[in-house]
């Protein structure tokens, strides 16, 4: 389905030909003034130059040709603007297209593209804290956005399960329990089915190693010791490895679902390790990678480039690999596995030089498809009031778990103040509503950007808020609900959308025709904000709407079935535009 916009565009490039004007001057975008025109074309001004004529007149020229139009009414106005208006047989006509199509008018790809998307990267053995929450957020946002027109999507948590930390735990492990079969010399130990931690007890230890190691440098030794055993395939340590990767799994399963974060792909560093050794020998065999004060680097620098950008170091002196190491061995078996048309990067903004790095050195050496793009979508800070990165009041990291318990709480304070849920209900809706605060108060922000994560604000069910959002789609419920007790046929969507009755109608409508070109535009961008943005307008139009108009007592009987469609596809809209978010709304609030 094209967009409204498209078929402005094409009645006024006919209209700018049939005038003897070349069509690329008729460029239509939304009005500067609304109170003139929902569209304005400027081309008129910029064709004066090379037609040696007055702006004005050639905008008259042009809205002559356009008399006969049923898609909208058009004026000149000095010195050249074209103010354009939605005739509302075709606005009507429109909403009823929307209605009737699958998607909602949301662009599909003409040629879907199967994409991976890699937003988590926590590592194993530790809980998720406040740290991960844009990551998952965004990530998961970008997933559905990216799926909603119709490309094939793969999202990757991508665990970091095979570094220092597992190491720092075996040694930690062994110091308390050495009596365990992990650490048996015999390599035909038996080892239990059952983890000899739980994930409590996990989280404990890696913190007491981490810390034990940077004071005990005999520890550290042994740790280090401990990773290359490791990854040198000792059995006990391995089965103790898959024991801290079952229980951390299922630990972080259970808190990505609470997020409503969901990974097609539970792929790791160690998934990856086997390619490091034959990419090491290959880039030293091509000469891609040379020695530099006894590192293995590649130089990825540019003429072109503006600023210095350092080597990617492959493995450190001491021939350890590093991260770039493995995110070049894990674009590599992305390739071999899937032969991704893109592959999206959901990362902290400070990593951009990695990327930079990374991305340059697997183009360099063809480990990637020369038309795949690779893209790193960067994000900000989320900081505390004091504009710092967030902190628990005693200056700690905050648990992702408790943030989301003490949300919860203050949620369900309000709903059960506001009287509207039943008290059984409470505890479950505050949970919706409370993710809904979480999500839209992060993703209503350009990712990029640093912000403020204010509770207060986030939670209020007035202004641009998640709350506010989910107020409005629960109003459409309650109304199409008490409709159905009243009219059952009128609460169906077999009632026609009539010609706008009035401006807040007229106005609510517009603003559901921009649903496609929105998604579009978010989807290019790959931008969930410009999702927020609209649907705090959409929002906002249905409540003037709602506000000005009687639509359950209307007497005509056509007109309050009218009102009743248009409720329902505002609240479809609404609906599609959160999920694709990734939060949802509750059935009263």
């Amino acid at each position: 389905m094209d967009k409204i916009i498209a078929r402005i565009s094409e009645e006024l490039e006919k209209a700018f030909a049939a005038a003897g004007y070349d069509r690329k001057y008729a460029v239509v975008r939304n009005s500067d003034r609304p109170d003139l025109g929902d569209f304005q074309c400027n081309g008129a001004m910029a064709a004066a130059k090379e037609y040696h004529k007055a702006p004005i007149m050639i905008a008259e020229d042009v809205i002559a040709k356009t008399a006969e139009s049923t898609v909208f009414q058009s004026e000149a106005v000095k010195p050249g603007f074209i103010n354009i208006r939605v005739a509302p047989e075709a606005l009507v006509s429109y909403l009823r297209e929307m209605e009737e199509d699958e998607h909602l008018s949301v662009p599909q790809e003409e040629h879907p593209k199967k994409i991976v998307i890699d937003y988590g990267g926590p590592n194993v053995a530790k809980p998720l804290h406040v740290g991960h929450l844009r990551s998952a957020v965004i990530g998961e946002s970008v997933k559905r956005l990216v799926r909603a027109v119709g490309n094939e999507v793969l999202g990757d948590v991508h665990l970091g399960d095979w570094g220092l930390q597992i190491g720092l735990i075996i040694t930690e492990l062994q110091e308390r329990r050495p009596e365990l079969p992990y650490f048996s010399e015999d390599e035909n130990a038996a080892y239990p089915e059952e983890a000899p931690f739980t994930i409590s007890e996990l989280e404990e230890i890696y913190p007491t190693a981490s810390a034990k190691s940077k004071e005990d440098e005999a520890f550290r030794d042994r740790a280090m010791q401990a990773t290359h055993e490791l990854q040198e395939g000792r059995p006990g340590y391995r089965a103790l490895w898959k024991k801290i990767m079952e229980v951390s799994v299922a630990d972080l399963k259970r808190n990505y679902h609470r997020l409503s974060v969901d990974f097609d792909l539970w792929k790791a560093e160690s998934d990856v390790q086997e390619y490091i050794p034959q990419i090491v020998a290959d880039l030293k065999d091509r000469e891609l990678a040379h020695e530099d004060q006894g590192a293995l680097v590649v130089d990825v620098s540019d003429e072109s480039d503006k600023k210095q950008i350092p080597p990617c170091i492959i493995l450190k002196s001491d021939g350890a690999a590093l991260y770039a190491t493995t995110d070049i061995a894990t674009i590599y078996e992305r390739e071999k596995l899937f032969k991704p048309d893109q592959i999206i990067y959901v990362v902290d903004k400070r990593q951009s030089m990695h990327f930079v790095q990374v991305f340059r050195t697997v183009r360099k050496a063809g480990y990637i498809n020369e038309s795949t793009e690779l893209t790193h979508v960067g994000f900000g800070t989320m900081n505390g009031k004091d504009g710092k990165p967030f902190k628990t009041r005693d200056g700690g990291v905050m648990r992702l778990e408790n943030l989301l318990n003490d949300i919860e709480k203050e949620m369900q304070v309000k709903i059960s103040d506001n009287r509207n849920v039943k008290e059984e209900d409470a505890a479950e809706t505050a949970k919706i509503v409370s993710l809904a605060a979480l999500k839209y108060g992060d993703l209503s922000n350009q990712a990029s950007k640093d912000y403020i994560f204010d509770v207060d604000k986030f939670t209020s069910f007035e202004g641009n808020t998640g709350p506010y959002i989910l107020y409005t789609i629960v109003r459409i419920k309650s109304i199409l609900e008490r409709a159905e007790a009243k009219d059952r046929e009128a609460a169906e969507k077999a009632a026609a959308l009539l010609e706008t009755n009035t401006a807040e109608q007229r106005a609510l409508m517009l603003s559901l025709t921009q649903f496609g070109s929105v998604i579009e535009d978010a989807y290019r961008d790959l931008a969930p904000h410009k999702i927020c943005a609209y649907i705090f307008e959409l929002s906002n139009e249905f409540n003037r709407f709602y506000h000005e108009t009687k639509i359950l007592s209307e007497a005509d009987e056509a007109m309050r079935r009218s009102y009743l469609n248009l409720l329902v596809l505002t609240g479809n809209v609404l609906e599609k535009c959160i999920d694709i978010l990734g939060f949802s709304s509750p059935e009263h609030m």
